[in-house]
């Protein structure tokens, strides 16, 4: 008999799922449903595996858990595919734990805990540009449950590509992302999802005047937000209306118009998720950071992906750079940089990444 060292695997998850679990790894050329790495159930939530001791292992070993198939593997607790897991095989007793599992392909979630979606008006007046915009907005779960909680308020972007059924450019499956974060007790918060403009949304995102595109509305729509939106959404929802509780984001324009709206009305709005932002569009942004300052405590969460751009990596480190150049108060401002080499323009990645900045942002 092999004296080796017996490799096991004991598996914990929560989400209740008739299927069976696999391990798959570089020890079965990665196949994710092989009956001989099945699982075996030893009760709800629980499962074990046990390398045969004369099993032939490589020294390190990679794998991850799977319901039958690479559409149905495990996700990180933000509900995106995680790095593949790694020990040696003379490790012994293997204990992890699975969040969540992506379902068919998607994005994983938890229906009970999804959020309320209401239009607010499907012709929001915007008196700033003479303009009406569909606006909704994204509820807890429990909103209608609770009579006198007040919730934080996240404003948004560009909503045709948030949630439910997405556009034609893709969806970031903010609805689902935070059913997950209501499972981990952090989704305790209010998104308004603003309708972008169509073949105006350049100049309404833009803050500064761009040549062939004309003016940019950007100062005004900045100002819509602050002036009509949310007082707006204030009186008529359980709001907790103070700076520190009050949000904007967006991606690409919409990430730059929510740093420029952070910049210009800092009293009002202290959280600032910007992905992607559009810099390129001028160089101003960042003669109106040296502008910035903070009456009250404030946060930025900056993203931005290498495959976006030559420039984009760098545009996000010079944002932080200026900011820290001010030599505010780190009392006072918070900025956390989130680059990825990898990550490309578009709405699925700016969706993986909204967990992790409602996170660090509100809790």
């Amino acid at each position: 008999m092999s004296n080796r060292t017996l490799l096991s695997f004991e598996l914990a998850t929560p989400i209740e799922d008739d299927r069976p679990v696999y391990l798959a790894g570089n020890f079965c050329d990665w196949y994710p449903d092989l009956s001989e790495f099945e699982m075996e159930k030893v009760s709800k939530g629980k499962y074990k595996f046990s390398f045969s001791p004369d099993k032939k292992l490589p020294e390190t070993i990679e794998y991850k858990y799977t319901r039958g198939g690479w559409d149905f593997v495990e996700l990180d607790s933000y509900g995106n595919s995680s790095a593949n897991r790694i020990v040696s095989k003379k490790q012994g007793s293997i204990k992890d734990f699975v969040p969540f599992w992506r379902q068919d392909g998607s994005t994983a979630s938890v229906p009970k805990l999804m959020p309320k979606v209401q239009v607010v008006a499907e012709e929001f007046a915007i008196p700033q540009l003479g303009k009406t915009r569909a606006i909704h907005i994204l509820l807890p779960h429990d909103y209608d449950k609770q009579t006198d909680k007040r919730y934080p308020v996240l404003y948004m972007q560009d909503a045709q590509n948030l949630f439910g059924e997405g556009s034609g450019y893709g969806n970031w499956e903010i609805d689902k992302r935070l059913s997950l974060l209501a499972k981990q007790g952090k989704a305790d918060l209010i998104v308004v999802a603003i309708d972008h403009g169509d073949k105006d949304r350049f100049r309404e995102y833009s803050p500064y005047t761009v040549e062939k595109k004309g003016k940019g509305l950007g100062m005004k729509y900045a100002n819509f937000i602050v002036r009509t939106l949310k007082p707006y959404i204030d009186a008529n929802f359980r709001t907790k209306p103070e700076a520190q509780f009050t949000g904007i984001g967006g991606s690409s324009m919409g990430g730059l118009i929510s740093l420029y709206a952070g910049l210009m009305y800092p009293e009002t709005i202290g959280r600032l998720m910007v992905f992607s932002p559009s810099l390129w569009v001028s160089d101003k942004i960042y003669f109106d950071i040296t502008e910035f300052f903070s009456p009250v405590s404030s946060k930025i969460y900056l993203y931005g992906g290498g495959k976006e751009s030559a420039t984009m990596i760098p545009g996000i480190r010079r944002i932080k750079e200026t900011i820290g150049s001010q030599h505010w108060d780190n009392s006072k401002i918070d900025v956390k940089l989130s680059l990825d080499s990898k990550g490309e323009h578009s709405e699925k990645r700016w969706g993986q990444e909204f967990s992790k900045a409602v996170e660090w942002l509100f809790y």
